[in-house]
């Protein structure tokens, strides 16, 4: 009851949380993108958005939402679709295996599965179940959780306009982990294969303007031991060359340093391959074992209205790295 009361306080207090839950109800589905994003911007952001002359990043990526618009880009976020071109791309051997996709929930035959896997939707972003010993999986939450993504349509909620034909599905794949005991080694230094033995899989998210990667976001802990993706992990920003970076993205840096894997120069080459021709994508990959997996292509970071940078003016040198295409 408590936790029904706060939901309702936060709804009618907060303008932006009401405007969420407002948007999932399909009560803005007749408002402009323009116009929504604009409505949208301002509540999140605290700031009114300038379409005719955006400078920042977090505006710049609402400018691209209605001016840069390619049929190919729904392919590229649809998670199953995109597995063929990223396949043709930089090779099949990077691509996480397929155990089925499936259209309703009760066509998945569980006993043909594996004892772990990943249940995701095609069509969203956090429509995710991590099933790590199938004889504790909660197949009921799982259902409920699945079959809200699948009602939904993820464009209305930020008006990220390729996910909109995208066609609901789910997509059950190989569960990846990494191997070897959690031990680390002490000091102030730690190895990505010791950090993500400790914490789970690590998500390299690079960013790419106009196909070169000019910095990446490295999460620390965003699956660890849940079914899904953590509320809190850590964040850091590095250089292409996985050199800290002296900004903060909404999140907070690992208290240690961290060496790079061996491989992450070809990390990088493989991310500049896929987002070749694109004004700005983020490309996430894995690096599980030395072996570099794709994980998904994003357009829109934090959907523009998420991202808070510290110090703020980072909002603005990123944007600089982005050359908007003419309309």
């Amino acid at each position: 009851m408590k936790e029904i009361f706060k939901k309702a306080k936060k709804f009618i207090c907060d303008p932006a949380i009401r405007l969420r839950y407002l948007s999932r109800a399909g009560l803005y589905n007749h408002m402009s993108d323009e116009k929504y994003l604009k409505k949208k911007f301002k509540l999140e952001m605290g700031k009114e958005l300038d379409l005719d002359n955006p400078v920042t990043f977090n505006e710049k990526l609402q400018w691209l939402k209605i001016h840069d618009r390619k049929d190919a880009y729904t392919t590229l976020v649809d998670k199953y679709e995109v597995k063929d071109y990223v396949a043709n791309v930089i090779g099949k051997e990077h691509i996480i295996p397929t155990l089925g996709v499936y259209n309703k929930f009760e066509d998945i035959d569980f006993d043909k599965l594996p004892n772990q896997f990943v249940i995701k939707c095609t069509h969203d972003s956090g429509g995710l179940v991590v099933c790590r010993d199938k004889s504790k999986l909660n197949k009921n939450a799982a259902r409920k959780k699945i079959n809200k993504s699948l009602k939904t349509n993820y464009y209305y909620s930020g008006r990220e306009w390729p996910y909109k034909n995208v066609k609901p599905r789910i997509l059950v794949e190989e569960y990846i982990d990494v191997s070897g005991d959690s031990k680390t080694s002490s000091g102030n230094k730690i190895t990505a294969d010791e950090l993500q033995r400790e914490n789970g899989l690590l998500d390299y998210k690079f960013m790419c303007f106009d196909g070169v990667v000019k910095f990446f976001f490295l999460d620390i802990g965003v699956i660890g031991k849940g079914t899904g993706h953590a509320e809190e992990y850590y964040r850091n920003v590095y250089d292409r060359d996985f050199k800290l970076m002296p900004v903060l993205e909404t999140r907070q840096n690992y208290p240690k340093e961290i060496v790079p894997p061996k491989n992450f120069k070809e990390m990088v080459a493989i991310a500049e391959k896929l987002s070749k021709g694109i004004p700005h994508i983020r490309v996430d990959l894995y690096n599980v074992d030395g072996k570099i997996l794709f994980g998904e292509m994003t357009f829109y970071h934090g959907s523009g209205t998420t991202n808070y940078f510290e110090p703020a003016e980072w909002d603005k040198k990123i944007g600089d790295m982005i050359n908007l295409p003419k309309k």
